[in-house]
């Protein structure tokens, strides 16, 4: 659960702040003891007493069966799959970010072009993670490796989806198990042939976030454009099992791309658009990374596939995990 209000200070302020080269409105900005965490459109009156902003209410859906995934002892805890519990997404291009005719809950720094709109980025292929990383492979990175993880981190059931990790925890699970499936014979032919082409496995950047988790159709949620309830752990209390909520219709076959954790990825706040070249670190600025997907107890407009938070390196919160890819960028 996030920390109370004793635990935190609030600052609520609308920050002129440059995120993709838009100006974005920060309306609270969130400064923990272990780093800042921004969540985009909340009030900091509702984020202290443990609410999020207001958006529209989940539409009933018809009740569906969960599958949730079997996984293996002897791969590192990964879903028993073909390829261990990764997703193939083909190259090609998708439209990045929102069009605010069309969602109008959309924030400003989720608008890509110079017009105002979602921008095209084009991608090579690469492997994402079905689900989010568990309690339980990250507890394998642990007893292997003796990385000294928050201690919460360990202490929800192993198909949860982890969370009290950092940036660098995140990063460093990524890099053991690069080497993991580098060095065992039980790696998939596909994603062996990717290893030893130089791919690696790290954080997705958000565009690679962004594009297994809605296709390229520009839908507003990874299942299409309501925001209907039984597809996602969405306004809830606490973290569900990775794979809970049946999502037949999300793309790329994707679970919890909305909700369960906010997702670290490997892209910075940036003043550049995506893609576009890097001018350079601004000294001034928060180093905040960007993190994708919402969590349990977000409401709906902030579960949205183009919402964008961010946070501080060093945060360990109990609503942001991550997911990885294997990729050649």
């Amino acid at each position: 659960m996030r920390p109370g209000p004793t635990e935190r200070f609030i600052e609520s302020r609308r920050d002129a702040t440059r995120v993709g080269g838009i100006r974005e409105a920060m309306i609270v900005s969130t400064l923990l003891a272990a780093g800042t965490v921004v969540l985009p459109g909340t009030t900091g009156e509702a984020f202290a007493q443990g609410g999020g902003a207001t958006g529209a209410a989940l539409v009933s859906a018809p009740a569906r069966e969960s599958i949730r995934p079997v996984f293996r002892a002897d791969a590192w805890g990964l879903p028993d799959e073909g390829l261990l519990g990764f997703v193939e997404i083909s190259a090609g291009p998708f439209l990045m970010g929102s069009d605010p005719d069309l969602d109008p809950q959309s924030f400003e720094n989720e608008r890509w072009a110079e017009g105002g709109g979602p921008g095209s980025v084009d991608l090579p292929t690469y492997f994402i993670g079905r689900y989010e990383v568990t309690v339980g492979q990250f507890h394998a990175f642990v007893e292997a490796t003796g990385h000294r993880a928050d201690p919460q981190a360990l202490s929800a059931p192993e198909d949860h989806p982890v969370s009290f990790v950092s940036w660098p925890d995140a990063l460093a699970y990524s890099r053991w198990l690069e080497a993991e499936l580098k060095a065992s014979a039980a790696t998939p032919t596909r994603l062996r042939e990717a290893l030893d082409a130089g791919w690696r496995v790290t954080l997705p950047t958000e565009a690679e976030w962004e594009k297994a988790a809605r296709g390229t159709d520009g839908r507003i949620f990874p299942w299409g454009n309501e925001p209907l309830a039984g597809f996602a752990n969405i306004g809830g209390r606490t973290t569900a099992p990775v794979g809970s909520f049946a999502c037949e219709l999300c793309a790329n076959g994707l679970a919890d791309a909305s909700g369960n954790v906010w997702e670290w990825t490997r892209t910075p706040h940036s003043v550049t658009r995506y893609g576009e070249a890097d001018q350079g670190p601004d000294l001034e600025a928060d180093a905040l990374w960007v993190m994708r997907g919402g969590s349990f107890n977000d409401p709906a407009n902030l579960n949205r596939a183009a919402v964008r938070g961010g946070a501080d390196p060093g945060a360990r919160r109990g609503f942001i995990g991550f997911r990885v890819v294997i990729t050649p960028s």
